[in-house]
């Protein structure tokens, strides 16, 4: 499955929400009349427990909330540092002490221990986390901001989400942040599918709504970049059985001038 690296701008913000504000939000979803019924991923942590409790207390095995990674597998921001160091560069750590073999089928990198110390991990979480929001330097477009609704895009990339009052860098706590993202898994249908096995509850077909936050340094989307312009990533949504089918309907309905409108909102994000 060919997969584009996530960016990582405003993940702070993401791991500040507490886990019943994104459980309220499938719940609200699932009252919808519409396709649009995101779910939340549970799976079972696969990393261990973190020296550093301030952020969480996880244990192997334990079933959590997943957040992050495209298809929301990874609870944490630490358990994101150690997991892209463990899978994509063969660096284990006390989180992800295993090695994994590399095509010969060898798992020693000579290397005694392992190759991060729990300190450098946290390190590299915390840089994630206090990666900011970018901000803007000029004002929404009121006429933008009313198509993203008529077509509802915002059902899914909900504009903002309240944190957590006891998130442990004030900062990030308690405070509405712009995320475009319901942190939720939607079923987007055959074309979208990749073919993997299931990632916690996540099937081939589904994906956790993107955060839209600094979409405008992007020049690739969707999960596997095939989109190269905003206007192709909204018409790559549709396929059959993908719960975005009546946005992508809405959004070709537009008047051209209206089309440009959209695109041209979403890509201030």
């Amino acid at each position: 499955s060919y997969r584009l690296g996530p960016p990582v701008l405003g993940r702070g913000y993401m791991e500040a929400l507490a886990d019943s504000t994104i459980v309220a939000m499938a719940a609200t979803e699932a009252q919808r009349t519409d396709a649009i019924h995101g779910r939340v991923n549970m799976l079972a942590y696969a990393s261990e427990p973190n020296s550093d409790t301030r952020f969480q207390t996880y244990v192997k095995g334990q079933t959590v909330l997943g957040r992050f990674g495209l298809k929301a597998r990874i609870p944490t921001l630490d358990d994101f540092a150690a997991d892209a160091a463990n899978g994509d560069m063969g660096m284990t750590s006390p989180m992800r002490p295993t090695e994994f073999p590399n095509p010969d089928g060898l798992t020693d990198d000579a290397k005694p221990g392992v190759d991060f110390t729990m300190d450098q991990i946290n390190q590299r979480a915390y840089y994630v986390r206090m990666l900011s929001i970018p901000g803007r330097a000029w004002p929404m477009d009121p006429q933008g901001v009313a198509l993203f609704d008529q077509v509802k895009c915002s059902a899914c990339h909900v504009p903002s989400m309240h944190t957590r009052a006891d998130y442990p860098i004030p900062p990030l706590a308690d405070v509405d942040a712009p995320l475009y993202t319901d942190m939720l898994l939607h079923d987007m249908g055959d074309s979208l599918a990749d073919g993997m096995a299931y990632e916690g509850q996540a099937g081939p077909r589904d994906w956790r709504t993107a955060p839209l936050i600094g979409l405008r340094f992007l020049f690739e989307f969707m999960h596997d970049g095939r989109a190269h312009n905003i206007g192709d990533a909204i018409l790559a949504h549709d396929g059959n059985g993908s719960e975005a089918h009546e946005s992508v309907t809405l959004f070709s309905a537009l008047s051209s001038a209206d089309q440009a409108t959209l695109v041209k909102f979403v890509g201030t994000l």
